[in-house]
């Protein structure tokens, strides 16, 4: 008799940088745990949640991620709340599970990388620690 544990599919995941002008994003799974930069979405209102969703419909992710600011001792700024109603935002347009990240330093890191797309670097920094936690 076989105790192998059961093979479990591989999920994948849409990550974002929000903010206020500009969400960077990103794409990943938990087979490799890396995740890759897409772009970023500049614009604003419908339109943002319209470019979202016709990345989320190309990519069909399993869960969303969201980067949430905070201060460096963790306390909460009024980017912080603007990045949770987006997150609730996302969860209630497309019906996807969302998970929050504390993404303290990751528009800091990106730059420190050269990154060309700070915005978008910092999604996928985003995402690389949430697949990291989360296994």
């Amino acid at each position: 008799m076989s105790t192998a544990a059961p093979l479990r599919r591989p999920r994948s995941f849409l990550a974002f940088d929000f903010g206020a002008r500009r969400v960077g994003v990103a794409v990943g799974n938990t087979m490799l745990k890396q995740a890759q930069p897409l772009g970023t979405v500049s614009a604003l209102g419908d339109a943002r949640f319209a470019a979202i969703g016709r990345l989320v419909r190309a990519w069909q992710p399993d869960a969303l991620v969201v980067g949430v600011p905070t201060h460096p001792d963790g306390a909460p700024h009024d980017n912080t709340r603007r990045a949770l109603v987006f997150a609730r935002q996302l969860h209630g347009r497309f019906k996807l599970p969302v998970h929050e990240v504390d993404e303290r330093y990751t528009t800091a890191e990106a730059l420190s990388q050269g990154a060309s797309d700070v915005d978008a670097a910092a999604a996928a920094l985003i995402l690389e620690q949430y697949l990291r936690e989360s296994s």
